[in-house]
This record gives C-alpha cells, sequence and structure tokens, in this order.
C-alpha cells in the first residue's frame, strides 16, 4: 500500500456496478417491453443532473476539482498507467470488480426463526454481506438514515472476508474450504495476519466495496459511524475521503473504552475511535446530546419559583465601558452597582424588568443574580469528539452487559447499548431505518428497540450477519450456538422479550424477520449450452420444486420495495403494500375477469410470470388492456 501524489490521471473503477442486469431468463414475444425486472440489484446512478455530481460521485473529485479523466474511467475509458493524488494499495482494482460483478443471488425467508414475522419491521439477514448490500440496492437506496458498523479490526487476530470471483463463486468456496462438497457454506472469510505481506490490502480490499454500496443506500442526510482502532484508522479515513469525500468527513470520535491501565508491553491503548461521515455536508445536521444530570444539578428552585428551577447568573460582566457603570435602587429598596473591575451586563431598564417579572433573585448579603431558568436553557448539548467511558460506558460493563442476556463467554468484547444509543441518537429521528450489516453480537438491534421504548420511537434495524463458525471447544459451542448468527439472533430475542416485559404498556416493535441468501428461483441462462435447449427450458423460467413465497420476496427485490411490504393472497393474487401503495403478482393462471379485478384495484405496478398465460394471444390481450388503463404491467 502506498500514499502518492502524481500528475497522471488514476486507473480507478467505477464505484457502483455497471453491468446491470443479472442474468435471468425472459420469455417474452416481440411486442413484450424490456423486462426491467432484470436490472434488480445494480441501479444505475450516472444519469443525475450535474448539480448533484458531486454528491453521488465524490470520488471523481481530486483536490476541490472536477478529474476528467477519473470521469473517463467511471465511463468506461481506462487509462493505461499512473494514478494521481489518492490511496492506491495492491488489488485495488479487483476490489472494484468485486463491487461492479451483478449478483445473482436472493434473499429467502426464514419465519420460523423470526419473532412476529408478519407485523415487524424489523430485518435480520443471514449472509455474507457484500452480496446482501448488493441486493438491497434496488430497494434501499437512499432510503437509510444511519449506517454503523464495526468491522473486523485487522489487529493479526482477526479475519476478513475474502471476494475472489476469478473462479465461480461456489468452485472456489469449495476449493478453499468455504463451503463443503455438498455446497453448504462454512465461512467467507480469511485471517489476516500481520506476517502477511498484504497485510493492509487485504482488509482495504473487503472494505472498498462494502463502503461504496453503503454509501449509496444512505440518504442524502444520512451518516455512517465505523468503530476501529489505531491499525487502520488512518487507512479507514482515507479510504472514506476516497467514497464520501473528504468534504463530508464529520469527525473522528475518541471513545475511552477501558477505565484501568493495562500491563502491556509498550503502551496501554485506553480508546477506539469511532469514524464518522456523512453523504451530504449540506443538508446534514448532528443531533444534540440530551441534557445530564450532572448538567442540570446547578438548577434548583430555591424559592418555589412557578417557573421552575434555576440557576443564579450574575448581572456584571468583565468587560465593557466606564461611561455605563451605575447604580440602580430597586423598589424593594435594595441598592446594586457593578463590583470593583466589573462593568453592569444589562441596563437599567432591563434591571427593571428583570424585576417586575420576579426573574431576579436578592440573597442574604445583598447581592442581585438574574434567574437562569432550565426551562430556557437549550434542551441539549453540542456533541463532543472525547467519549468518557461514564457517559458511554467501557468494555467491561459491556461484557456484562451481554452477559446478563446471554451468558459469559459467549462472544469477545461486545459493544455496549449506551454506546449505540448515542451513536443513534446524534443522528437519527424516531422513524429511522438503522443498518449494521458487521451485525456481531447485535447490540446496534437491542439499543434501537431500548431507544424506543425510552422515546416511543419506530426506528427500524436492518442487521446483517455472516453465521461465521464459532470455534468447537467456544463457550458459544457448548452454550449451543454453532454461529456468530445464531447468537446474533439470541440476543435479539432475549433482549426483546426483556424490553416488552419492563414496558407492558408501550407498543414496541421487538420482532424481526430472518432472510437468509439463496440462489435465484429463476433459472439461469447458460451462453455455452445448445440454444434450442435453453429456449425450451425458458418456457418456463422457474427452476424445480421453488416455492412461490420465495418466489415473491425475490420479484419483490426486484421491484424495488423494501422487505417489510406487507403481503396478502387473494384470488390468485399476491398483493403486497409498501409505503402506501399496492402492487400485484401473478405466478400462476387467471381468468379473464380476474385480471380484469387487478385493473380496477388500480396497483402501482403488476408483475405477472409468462407462464400465467396460455398463450402469446392471451398474453397480448391481457397487455393492451393494463397499457389502455394506463397501468404499469410487466411480465417475466
Amino acid at each position: 500500500m502506498e500514499f502518492y501524489k502524481m500528475n497522471q490521471p488514476t486507473n480507478q473503477p467505477t464505484n457502483q456496478p455497471t453491468n446491470q442486469p443479472t442474468n435471468q431468463p425472459t420469455n417474452q414475444p416481440t411486442n413484450q417491453p424490456t423486462n426491467s425486472l432484470k436490472t434488480a440489484h445494480n441501479t444505475d446512478f450516472f444519469g443525475e443532473k450535474l448539480a448533484k455530481l458531486r454528491q453521488i460521485l465524490p470520488e471523481i473529485f481530486s483536490e476541490n476539482t472536477l478529474d476528467l479523466e477519473k470521469l473517463k474511467t467511471l465511463l468506461g475509458d481506462h487509462p493505461a498507467q499512473n494514478e494521481r493524488y489518492g490511496l492506491n494499495w495492491a488489488g485495488k482494482s479487483t476490489a472494484y470488480q468485486a463491487l461492479q460483478r451483478p449478483t445473482n443471488n436472493t434473499l429467502t425467508a426464514c419465519p420460523a426463526e423470526s419473532v412476529d414475522f408478519d407485523a415487524t419491521q424489523n430485518i435480520f439477514i443471514e449472509s455474507d454481506n457484500l452480496e446482501v448490500l448488493k441486493i438491497l440496492q434496488k430497494s434501499y437506496a437512499g432510503k437509510i438514515k444511519m449506517i454503523y458498523i464495526d468491522p473486523p479490526y485487522n489487529t493479526g487476530n482477526d479475519f476478513i472476508y475474502h471476494d475472489d470471483f476469478s473462479q465461480s463463486k461456489k468452485d472456489y468456496e469449495i476449493a478453499t474450504g468455504d463451503r463443503d462438497m455438498n455446497g453448504q457454506l462454512l465461512k467467507s472469510f480469511k485471517k489476516n495476519s500481520k506476517d502477511n505481506g498484504h497485510y493492509h490490502s487485504n482488509w482495504l480490499n473487503m472494505m472498498l466495496p462494502r463502503l461504496h454500496l453503503a454509501h449509496t443506500l444512505l440518504s442524502d442526510d444520512g451518516v455512517i459511524f465505523i468503530s476501529i482502532d489505531d491499525n487502520e484508522q488512518a487507512q479507514l479515513k482515507l479510504l472514506c475521503d476516497e467514497i464520501f469525500g473528504g468534504e463530508n468527513f464529520v469527525a473522528d470520535f475518541i471513545w475511552n473504552n477501558k477505565y484501568t491501565v493495562s500491563n502491556d508491553t509498550d503502551v496501554s491503548y485506553q480508546h477506539e475511535h469511532i469514524v464518522c461521515f456523512c453523504k451530504n455536508r449540506d443538508i446534514f445536521e448532528l443531533n444534540l446530546l440530551p441534557r445530564t444530570e450532572k448538567q442540570n444539578k446547578s438548577y434548583k428552585n430555591r424559592d418555589n419559583d412557578p417557573n421552575g428551577a434555576w440557576k443564579p447568573t450574575p448581572i456584571h460582566a468583565r468587560s465593557g465601558s466606564l461611561n455605563n457603570i451605575y447604580e440602580i435602587e430597586f423598589p424593594n429598596g435594595i441598592k446594586w452597582t457593578a463590583p470593583i473591575g466589573r462593568y453592569p451586563r444589562y441596563s437599567k431598564d432591563k434591571l427593571m424588568e428583570l424585576y417586575y417579572q420576579e426573574a431576579l433573585y436578592f440573597n442574604k448579603n445583598g447581592g442581585v443574580d438574574r434567574k437562569t431558568y432550565l426551562s430556557e436553557v437549550r434542551q441539549g448539548v453540542t456533541c463532543g469528539t472525547l467519549w468518557s467511558y461514564e457517559d458511554v460506558g467501557h468494555s467491561h460493563g459491556n461484557n456484562e452487559e451481554f452477559s446478563e442476556i446471554i451468558g459469559k463467554g459467549i462472544f469477545n468484547d461486545p459493544k455496549g447499548t449506551k454506546l449505540l444509543k448515542r451513536i443513534i441518537s446524534l443522528n437519527s429521528d424516531k422513524n429511522s431505518i438503522i443498518l449494521d450489516f458487521f451485525a456481531g453480537s447485535a447490540t446496534t438491534a437491542h439499543a434501537v428497540m431500548q431507544l424506543n421504548a425510552e422515546d416511543n420511537g419506530n426506528r427500524q434495524f436492518i442487521m446483517v450477519q455472516l453465521p461465521e463458525l464459532t470455534d468447537e471447544k467456544s463457550e458459544a459451542r457448548k452454550a449451543g450456538f454453532k454461529n456468530i448468527a445464531e447468537i446474533s439472533k439470541e440476543r435479539i430475542r432475549r433482549a426483546g422479550a426483556k424490553i416488552k416485559a419492563e414496558n407492558p404498556d408501550k407498543n414496541i416493535d421487538t420482532g424481526f424477520k430472518v432472510f437468509k441468501l439463496t440462489d435465484s428461483n429463476f433459472k439461469a441462462w447458460q451462453i455455452d449450452d445448445d440454444i434450442a435447449k435453453q429456449l425450451e427450458m425458458y418456457i418456463d423460467p422457474l427452476k424445480d420444486n421453488v416455492n412461490e413465497m420465495d418466489i415473491v420476496y425475490e420479484l419483490l427485490l426486484k421491484m424495488g420495495l423494501k422487505l417489510t411490504a406487507d403481503i396478502k393472497f387473494d384470488n390468485g393474487v399476491y398483493w403486497l403494500t409498501c409505503e402506501n401503495k399496492s402492487y400485484a403478482i401473478v405466478l400462476n393462471s387467471l381468468s379473464q375477469d380476474e385480471f380484469h379485478a387487478i385493473i380496477v384495484k388500480k396497483p402501482a405496478k403488476t408483475v405477472v410470470l409468462d407462464k400465467a398465460f396460455l398463450d402469446d394471444s392471451e398474453k397480448s390481450n391481457i397487455i393492451l388492456q393494463f397499457k389502455d388503463a394506463g397501468l404499469n404491467f410487466e411480465s417475466i
């Protein structure tokens, strides 16, 4: 890895996937419109207006100037050699290839592992997060208010994800032991020791595509917080400068996470970093932190004032003019003048006004102060960059919090809810979607539910966690947890039940829908196969023995709808409701009257499998009916 500056253009691939369509089959006659559902998971954002170019593509700006060569690179005109000012490392172009490669996977619902599946607005996805982030692009681009991640710190003892596409993904994973011979996923990560020659490069290769996809998911006023330590903080900051734009850097918050000094060899590390970037600094705002009891301690109601608690504030100041020094006598007979070396803060008229408002306090020693009421004070404080363990917790306390819910020794060094509640409070509103794609012990989900209980919010979470196997001799395995994702889900279940029990009168969403990454339900077009056989196979584009609800969720994602969309089945039609709009999905044959009934309900979009039509004549007729009604119709 190296950081350098040259006067030559960069050979850097685009920050968004450019091969938009997934390899999914269609069975459409020539009069059928192009099937836009094939562009499901990789959305083209390059048609935006020039005014938003910096916001959407900050990486094409170098030192505050538009870099035309970088723009050419994004459009496919790749320069031969030499990059200008920026962060470079071994394998960077391969990391962009991992970003650009479309996914042919989908998400399958697992109601049996979920809590309150039909009603909850929370999501837990068990999978490699790179694939999931690609799948979520169509449905959630620009809709995530806050992202928090706690990725591997690259200490030399942890694992990083390995994204290699030189072989087919499945063959590669079998060859490396990431899958068994039956194709069962075992792991998609590699240990990254410090004696590895590409120690930093491997970590950056993992982070780059994930952060690019995260950038797209953020809303315009959204923000990302990333926990890290000194091993990769410097590299992370530069990488985020490239992806989010240096002008969108918010802060590097320092969390004092230990309250004791350990007997380390050289230095006792007592902090971690939380690097924060926003999507657009022009409209981004951090919320104020709530005032603490310590900050309010000086406010008391010493005289039973009906305006409530107050604290005395001097009515004199350090600076002023000698011409403004005066003596005033109040109607109660008390005289006042500023002490020697001080000056009146207010005019005589203002002091008399405060007197009649009963906003002055006359103490026993003849002094006079203004009453500053707590109700008049700004109900919040600006967030500083130094976070003490007294305010947001420490590692020892976090372990105890987790152990009370799941048990001791099950998970090492989980983050605490006090820390996550502060992070969430800084930018989200009460209806935000919070994403954590390195979910780990699922503290983020716990904090979202707890915060909703405290302020009656309706925040939703999306957690993503790889089913990383637990060690066979670990306490987690002894407790029955085969992988980290199982720990994550159980933590949410138990934390949710506890929050419900503590708040019986509140309607708090403590449920979550579980999804897992699976292959597409549609057959893939094999270019090298016999064309006649291919065409015969695509009379029915679906694979054998697929579940209808799995198809519905795959189409839902291709349509750009949220995973929390309400789904109901009525008279052969799956009706989806999302963001106050209805959508229709038809998987099997319907009569003309049943198709007409769909038209009457005027859905925002109707998707029909080709096999639902008796022949091309019926299909053409139905298409014309929907077109005449001005309705969006698509077949696949």
